[in-house]
């Protein structure tokens, strides 16, 4: 399985720039960052009620 280059890297954020312009992207970005902090705390929350149950 081929790895991926710093070229091919740099085509997608190209596509991804002119897909959604420059304005939209920190949105983008911002919505990904919660949306993994709540998965994250989620996780977290699942593990915590697990321990309690197995005292």
């Amino acid at each position: 399985m081929p790895s991926i280059g710093f070229t091919e890297i740099l085509v997608v954020l190209l596509i991804i720039t002119l897909l959604f312009g420059g304005k939209k992207i920190p949105e983008l970005m911002k919505g990904l960052g919660s949306g993994i902090k709540e998965f994250k705390q989620a996780a977290n929350g699942t593990d915590e009620k697990k321990e309690e149950s197995k005292s």
